[in-house]
């Protein structure tokens, strides 16, 4: 079973659930890239927030992604790392280089460009008069 990949008008939206093997990074890796190309991506968001730990593998791929990204016009945001996952990199040595990072997914589509709605959909504004 893939990794979901959403479109929210010219961003991607993913999010990794659990470690990655090399075959899957692999074919993770193609498909977005793939879908980069396909509809002309400018944003690709990752969100890595339901990862234990990250390993040199699982950086390596991110910073390859970003990468190969990078050159095929989109940015990437790597959003959600919870703070044992980045004590241990540092720990580790273990930087990832060019990755761009944000505290949450929604702090890391703000900095794609997207805006949170100010009113509830289809629902009624605060203050109108009756």
């Amino acid at each position: 079973m893939g990794v979901p990949i959403l479109r929210l008008g010219d961003v991607l939206v993913t999010g990794l659930l659990n470690e990655l093997d090399d075959r899957a990074a692999i074919a993770f890796t193609e498909e977005l890239t793939a879908r980069i190309s396909a509809e002309g991506a400018r944003g690709v968001l990752i969100d890595i927030s339901r990862l234990e730990i990250i390993d040199s593998f699982v950086a390596r791929t991110l910073m390859e992604l970003t990468t190969v990204s990078r050159l095929l016009g989109a940015r990437v945001i790597v959003a959600g790392m919870r703070p044992p996952v980045a004590i241990t990199l540092v720990e580790l040595g273990i930087e990832l280089v060019g990755v761009e990072t944000a505290l949450n997914p929604e702090q890391g589509l703000a900095a794609l460009g997207w805006r949170q709605a100010q009113e509830p959909l289809g629902g009624s504004r605060r203050g109108a008069a009756r």
